[in-house]
């Protein structure tokens, strides 16, 4: 079996290959945004085609919620035209393409877990580029995998998490919006549940996140009183930040339907940051609570 991960320096990225690596059944081909432009289809065909993936897994993403505001045409090319790409070529060779979507594709105002049933309405340039991989897949093949993630943490300084280490290090009094509700899903949950729907031979669209839900304040009081840190967290509204791009109020997704079909049980997302600490972070260095 021979994968292609793109965004390779990415999180998740960095999840999967660890994982993969570890089987010496599997060819790992993981490369980096620096050496893999998935907007560029000619580079991209050529690579594919020499290759020739079983799996291609797109990790690559722009990922800036508020600078893709003011750079929609960089956050479209890869969000949505680079899944296109791939699922084009995929079909192609006959492989299949495992791609990761974001709860940002819903609105917020439903008031209830979104499922995979429910009509996506993105709010920002982000949510409109990610909803356009998605629709791009669906119109190149239909031997896919589509999972919606929520707040990404692992190994690396791209989330929520290590700013908060960050920011608690340089001030007492840290002000965390209180009106944005989702769940923090782990990276080490997300490449087991997506190795096993690989390997059961599922397709589709899914909800993959961590169980339970949170808003961002609950987050960071959770994961700083985890550390033993005892820095003041304020809660605000967003606003208070004055940012570009307008984000859900309750974007929580429901795994149940891929907990159900792959009799599973996904942990919590209070489970999820206590193996977050004990693997990624120093506890030397911190007064660990558990």
């Amino acid at each position: 079996m021979r994968y292609l991960i793109t965004g390779a320096n990415g999180q998740l990225a960095t999840e999967f290959r660890k994982n993969l690596e570890n089987n010496s059944s599997i060819e790992v081909l993981a490369l980096s945004k620096e050496k893999l432009d998935i907007s560029d289809f000619q580079s991209l065909e050529e690579l594919v085609s020499n290759f020739k993936p079983n799996v291609i897994i797109n990790c690559a993403a722009y990922n800036n919620v508020d600078g893709a505001e003011t750079e929609g045409e960089l956050a479209f090319k890869i969000n949505s035209q680079g899944p296109k790409n791939l699922a084009y070529l995929a079909k192609k060779i006959g492989s299949l393409i495992v791609h990761f979507s974001t709860d940002y594709v819903f609105d917020g105002r439903k008031e209830d877990f979104y499922t995979e049933e429910d009509e996506p309405n993105p709010i920002s340039v982000y949510g409109k580029s990610k909803l356009g991989g998605e629709k791009g897949i669906l119109e190149e093949t239909d031997n896919y995998l589509i999972f919606r993630v929520s707040w990404v943490f692992g190994e690396g300084k791209q989330n929520f998490l290590h700013k908060l280490r960050e920011w608690s290090q340089r001030n007492r009094v840290i002000k965390i919006v209180s009106d944005q509700v989702s769940i923090p899903t782990y990276t080490e949950d997300i490449v087991k549940v997506t190795r096993r729907a690989i390997d059961k031979g599922l397709r589709g669209i899914f909800h993959l996140t961590n169980s339970g839900y949170a808003s961002r304040y609950e987050v960071a009081r959770f994961f700083l009183e985890c550390l033993g840190k005892e820095n003041l967290i304020l809660p605000v509204s967003t606003s208070f930040f004055n940012v570009p791009a307008q984000r859900p109020y309750f974007s929580a997704m429901s795994n149940k339907k891929i907990s159900k079909i792959l009799d599973i049980e996904i942990p919590n997302w209070k489970n999820a940051i206590e193996r977050y600490i004990k693997r990624h972070i120093n506890s030397d260095k911190y007064n660990i609570l558990f």
